[in-house]
C-alpha cells in the first residue's frame, strides 16, 4: 500500500470523551424535560448536535444546542484524555512524512480546545470542522475537502473513525477505512458499515501506511 494521507476523527477516536459526551447529554436532556437510557443517549453520539436535537424539539433546537456546549466546555478538562499509544503514533507518522488531518463534526472551537487541551495540535496539516462544510459526515464533503487542502488522491487516503458516519464518509469519499474497536457502540456495530480495517491499538495504523 502506498498512502501518504490519514484523515482523523477526533472525539472517539483520538480524544476518550465518551464519559463527557454523556453526562453533557444527560445535563441537557433534562433541562428540557427529556430522559433516556444511558443505551439511546448512546445513539445520540455522532451525529452534529443540530440534527439530534431538532428531531426532538425543532422550536428549541438553538437553546438546547447552546446548552449542551456550555455544559460540555465547562466540564471538559475534566474527563477528555487521549486513548492509548495516540500521541506516539501521530509522533511517527509525522516523522514519516504521513499527511495527517482532523475531520470532526463538532464546531471549530471544541475542536481546538480539544487538540490544545491534549497537545496534539501541530500534528496535523489541517483541520475540517463543521463550520467549514455544507454537509457533515457521512457526506463526503469534508473529507474532500481536507484531501484538496492537502493535495492528496483518494486512492492515497485512508479515514480512521469509531463511528459509523466516519465509515461511511470514507466510503462515499472512495478511499480506504479504519475502524477503532474502542468505539462506544462496539465494534460489531461499525463492522456492518465494511470498514477496510479494525485496528485494537492506534500503533497498528503504523503497519497499515508500512511505516
Amino acid at each position: 500500500m502506498n498512502i501518504d494521507t490519514i484523515l482523523f476523527d477526533l472525539d472517539g477516536t483520538l480524544l476518550d470523551t465518551n464519559q463527557l459526551i454523556h453526562e453533557s447529554f444527560v445535563y441537557t436532556l433534562e433541562q428540557y424535560g427529556f430522559h433516556f437510557t444511558d443505551e439511546e443517549i448512546l445513539q445520540f453520539n455522532g451525529p452534529p448536535l443540530v440534527h439530534t436535537f431538532t428531531e426532538l424539539n425543532p422550536e428549541k433546537v438553538d437553546e438546547m444546542v447552546q446548552t449542551y456546549r456550555t455544559h460540555n466546555l465547562a466540564r471538559h478538562n475534566d474527563y477528555v484524555t487521549l486513548f492509548p499509544n495516540v500521541k506516539e503514533t501521530l509522533t511517527q507518522l509525522k516523522q514519516k512524512g504521513i499527511k495527517t488531518a482532523i475531520v470532526s463534526a463538532k464546531m471549530r472551537a471544541g475542536v481546538d480546545n480539544g487538540i490544545q487541551f491534549t497537545g496534539i495540535e501541530p500534528f496535523f496539516d489541517t483541520i475540517v470542522t463543521i463550520d467549514d462544510v455544507h454537509h457533515p459526515k457521512p457526506h463526503p464533503e469534508s473529507l474532500q475537502l481536507a484531501m484538496d487542502r492537502l493535495g492528496s488522491k483518494q486512492e492515497r487516503t485512508l479515514m480512521i473513525g469509531d463511528n459509523y458516519h466516519d465509515i461511511e464518509a470514507g466510503n462515499r469519499a472512495e478511499v480506504e477505512t479504519v475502524a477503532v474497536s474502542w468505539t462506544h457502540k462496539g465494534i460489531d456495530f461499525l463492522k456492518q458499515y465494511n470498514p477496510t480495517y479494525v485496528i485494537d491499538d492506534m500503533k497498528q495504523l503504523l503497519d497499515i501506511v508500512g511505516v
